[in-house]
């Protein structure tokens, strides 16, 4: 057997005090960015209004959407429907767009699988907002294409959070707007951009038409979602530069259970 090599608490010492002296001969910590590559804190944290003396159903229109979703898969992969159903959960009247522990809980167990299985789904996507949100919850794509096209701390952030009086990660006093940096969103051809409650995508943004959508809001309004700058599609401010014949045709879908009936009968035809 080899020899144990003895423990020497002299060079553990040694040890210590040079971690410590190379500490405080740091002068500036990095900041760590604020951008979310989860919605909100990853830890859970026990408030008011989300604990685990929380309570949670889902409504009848809920139960629905749920059976349906769930008829997709087969008894033992129900697990594949976490996020269909955090989203269903999200989305329930009165969950007033955010996930609380008690919902997950539930999902857990409509779906036969251990909590922290629903957990780490929900902490890894900024679509799930485990905390409260505004009303419009505003999440602006900091990933490259957005941020050299202006979505940086000069542009587009800038405008939201001198407009409504917010920093990243912030809800304004009257529940009304939270601002929320976070990964590609996929409208990368069309940055720089933002999605609001996971739904409306507002596109080819600049200061301007930023502050113009905010301005509509504070109104109580609607804007029109999609491209802001009034142009079809991804064309850029030069317009259209290509494909110049007219709009591309699009082949119909095809009729799966036509198909079938087909084939069935022309095997019964052939038999």
């Amino acid at each position: 057997k080899r020899p144990r090599r003895p423990t020497s608490l002299g060079a553990m010492h040694r040890l210590s005090r040079f971690i410590r002296s190379s500490a405080k001969r740091v002068s500036v910590i990095p900041r760590v960015s604020s951008r979310q590559f989860s919605a909100g804190l990853v830890q859970h944290r026990h408030t008011a209004e989300n604990n685990l003396e929380t309570k949670f159903e889902f409504d009848e229109d809920s139960k629905k959407e749920i059976d349906r979703v769930l008829a997709k898969y087969p008894p033992q992969y129900k697990a594949s429907a976490t996020i269909p159903l955090l989203y269903i959960a999200q989305e329930q009247a009165g969950s007033n767009n955010w996930i609380t522990l008690a919902a997950m809980n539930k999902i857990a167990e409509m779906l036969e699988v251990p909590p922290m299985k629903v957990y780490e789904v929900a902490t890894f996507y900024t679509m799930f907002n485990r905390e409260p949100v505004g009303k419009i919850h505003i999440q602006l794509c900091g990933t490259t294409p957005c941020m050299v096209a202006g979505c940086g701390k000069d542009g587009i952030k800038k405008v939201i959070m001198d407009e409504l009086g917010i920093g990243e990660g912030e809800t304004t006093k009257d529940g009304m707007f939270t601002l929320q940096e976070v990964e590609c969103l996929g409208a990368c051809v069309n940055a720089p951009m933002i999605q609001v409650n996971n739904k409306e995508f507002y596109e080819h943004l600049t200061e301007e038409s930023m502050k113009a959508l905010l301005d509509t809001w504070k109104k109580g309004e609607t804007p029109k979602e999609g491209n802001q700058n009034h142009v079809k599609t991804c064309e850029g401010p030069q317009g259209k530069t290509s494909l110049k014949g007219g709009e591309p045709g699009f082949p119909e879908f095809l009729d799966i259970d036509k198909m079938i009936a087909d084939k069935k009968a022309a095997d019964a035809k052939a038999s």
